[in-house]
C-alpha cells in the first residue's frame, strides 16, 4: 500500500516537473523590456601629437611588465612587494568579492527556488480551546497530541518582461568594473612605488655629489681666509665663500631629510611600516638601472582596451543601460508560480499515505495597473542614470587621451633637457681637466680648479635629477598607457561583451 502511495507521488511530481518546464520554456521565449547596450563610439585622434617621444629603441618587457625594462632587479622586488602586500590593492580584491557576491545572488534569482521543510510537533491540547471543546466530544479523543508534516516545495518568478535578466547583468557588468578598477589601483600603486623609488635613487646620486661639492667648499673657504690673512683677498671673498658653504650644507641637509620621506612613501607602498626599509635602499647608493624606450605603436585607440578607469567607465555604463530595462519591466505583469508536495499527519500512523498526501500548485499575477507616475519616474531616473554614466564615459576617454598627451609631452622635454645638460657635463669635464693641466704648470690657482671643480659637480647633480626624472617621466606614461597587465589573461574582461 505505501509502495503505491509513493508511486502515485512521484507520478503527480513528474507531471508537476513537466508543467515547470513548459512554462519556463514559454517564459524565456519572451522579449525582454528595455534597450540592449551597444557600446559607444569616441572619436579619437589616430596618432599622439607627442609621438615624437615614442620614437627610439623599445621596451623589451613591453606594456605588459614595463618595469622589466628598466634592467634592475631592486625595483622588480619592489614591484613584487607592492602587488603582493599593498592595502589599497587588498580593499580593492575585498569590492571585487562583494561585487561578484551580489551577482551571483541576481543570477540566482533567475532560476526556481526549492526548499524542504519538517516538523514534529508534541503538545498537550487544553479542552477549554475551541478545537479543545469539539475534538473533547469525539470518542477516542486524547489531549496529548503529535502532529507530523513534511513539505518539499518551489517557486519561480518566470520573469516574463525580463526585468531580473536585465538586474542580473547590471550587477555582472558592476562586478566587472570592480575587477577594472582593481586593475587600476594596481598599475596606480606599481607606478607610485616606483616613483618612489626613483626619488629615492635621485636624492642618493644628488646627496653623494653635493657631499663632494661640500667638500669642496670648504677647501675653497679655507684657501680664501689664508688669503685674506695674506692680503691677497678682501673679507667680502671670504663672506662670499662662507655663504656657498653655508647654503651647500643646508641643501644637503634638505636631501637627507627627502631621503627619509621617500624612504618612507615606499615602505606604506610596499605595506610596511614606515622606517622598516625592507630593501635597504638608504644604505646603498646603486643606480645601475637604465631607461627603457616607449613602444612606437601605441594609438589612442588602444585606450579603451588597456585603461581600466576607461573599461570600468564603460561597464557601469552597460550597467545603467540594463538598469533602464530593469525599471521598465515594471509596466508588464509578472507571474509567480509554486508548488508544495508535503506529508501531514495528526497522531500515530505512517506518514507517507495517500490520506496524508497534500499537494499544492500556487499561480500568482501581478501587475501595477496605476500607481500615481511611480514606474514613470523609476524609468526616468535610470534613463537619467544612463545619461550620466554615457557622459562619465566619454569624459574618462577624453581624460585618458590627455594623461597620455601630457606624460608625452613632459617626456619629451626631459630627453632634450638631458640631452643638452649632458653636453654641459661634457664641456665642464674639459674645462676642469684643462684647468687642472693649467695648474700643474703653475698657471692657475687652486681657487680656480675648486671653482671649476663645483661648476662641474653642479651640472653633474643637475645631469643626475633629469635622469631620474626622465625615469619617473618613463614610468608616467606607462601608467597613462595602461601599462601593467595582460588584457587577454583577465577573463572577466575579456568576456565583457558577451551576452
Amino acid at each position: 500500500m505505501q509502495t503505491k502511495t509513493i508511486n502515485r507521488t512521484l507520478r503527480r511530481a513528474s507531471r508537476l516537473h513537466r508543467t515547470w518546464i513548459v512554462l519556463m520554456a514559454a517564459a524565456l521565449s519572451g522579449c525582454m523590456a528595455g534597450p540592449d547596450y551597444s557600446r559607444p563610439e569616441v572619436a579619437l585622434p589616430g596618432h599622439y601629437a607627442d609621438a615624437e617621444a615614442l620614437t627610439g629603441s623599445p621596451s623589451q618587457a613591453g606594456l605588459d611588465h614595463w618595469w622589466k625594462g628598466f634592467h634592475d632587479p631592486v625595483l622588480d622586488r619592489i614591484v613584487d612587494q607592492t602587488t603582493w602586500q599593498n592595502l589599497d590593492i587588498s580593499a580593492a580584491d575585498a569590492r571585487i568579492a562583494q561585487a561578484r557576491a551580489m551577482a551571483q545572488e541576481s543570477r540566482a534569482d533567475l532560476y526556481p527556488q526549492g526548499s524542504l521543510d519538517g516538523s514534529v510537533v508534541r503538545q498537550r491540547q487544553s479542552l477549554l480551546s475551541p478545537e479543545g471543546r469539539l475534538a473533547n466530544r469525539l470518542p477516542g479523543y486524547t489531549r496529548d497530541q503529535t502532529l507530523r508534516q513534511i513539505d518539499a516545495g518551489a517557486s519561480w518568478e518566470t520573469d516574463l518582461a525580463g526585468g531580473l535578466h536585465r538586474r542580473a547583468r547590471a550587477y555582472r557588468d558592476e562586478a566587472q568594473a570592480a575587477e577594472a578598477a582593481r586593475l587600476g589601483v594596481r598599475i596606480s600603486v606599481v607606478a607610485e612605488a616606483a616613483d618612489a623609488y626613483f626619488r629615492i635613487r635621485e636624492v642618493q646620486a644628488s646627496q653623494a655629489l653635493l657631499e663632494a661639492q661640500v667638500d669642496a667648499d670648504r677647501r675653497l673657504a679655507q684657501l680664501t681666509v689664508t688669503q685674506v690673512a695674506a692680503g691677497v683677498a678682501t673679507d667680502r671673498d671670504e663672506g662670499d665663500a662662507q655663504a656657498v658653504l653655508g647654503t651647500d650644507q643646508a641643501e644637503l641637509a634638505g636631501l637627507r631629510d627627502q631621503l627619509q620621506r621617500q624612504g618612507y612613501r615606499l615602505d606604506v607602498l610596499v605595506g610596511d611600516a614606515p622606517g622598516t626599509d625592507r630593501f635597504q635602499l638608504r644604505a646603498s647608493i646603486d643606480t645601475a638601472w637604465t631607461v627603457p624606450g616607449i613602444p612606437p605603436d601605441m594609438r589612442p585607440a588602444e585606450l579603451m582596451r588597456r585603461r581600466p578607469d576607461v573599461i570600468a567607465a564603460e561597464r557601469w555604463l552597460a550597467a545603467k543601460t540594463e538598469g533602464i530595462g530593469a525599471a521598465m519591466s515594471q509596466y508588464y505583469p509578472s507571474l509567480s508560480l509554486g508548488g508544495l508536495l508535503g506529508f501531514e499527519r495528526l497522531g500515530t500512523g505512517g506518514l507517507f499515505e495517500s490520506a496524508a498526501f497534500q499537494p499544492a500548485l500556487l499561480a500568482g499575477i501581478h501587475w501595477r495597473l496605476f500607481d500615481f507616475g511611480k514606474v514613470d519616474a523609476e524609468v526616468a531616473a535610470a534613463r537619467g542614470g544612463r545619461a550620466e554614466a554615457l557622459s562619465d564615459y566619454r569624459q574618462t576617454v577624453l581624460r585618458a587621451a590627455e594623461d597620455v598627451e601630457d606624460a608625452l609631452s613632459g617626456l619629451a622635454k626631459l630627453d632634450a633637457q638631458e640631452r643638452r645638460w649632458q653636453q654641459v657635463v661634457d664641456a665642464d669635464a674639459r674645462s676642469r681637466a684643462s684647468i687642472g693641466h693649467s695648474f700643474d704648470a703653475g698657471a692657475s690657482s687652486m681657487i680656480d680648479v675648486l671653482q671649476r671643480e663645483r661648476t662641474l659637480l653642479i651640472a653633474k647633480r643637475m645631469r643626475a635629477t633629469l635622469r631620474s626624472d626622465r625615469a619617473r617621466a618613463t614610468v608616467e606614461v606607462f601608467r597613462a598607457l595602461g601599462g601593467g597587465w595582460s588584457p587577454g589573461h583577465e577573463p572577466s574582461l575579456a568576456a565583457r561583451d558577451a551576452p
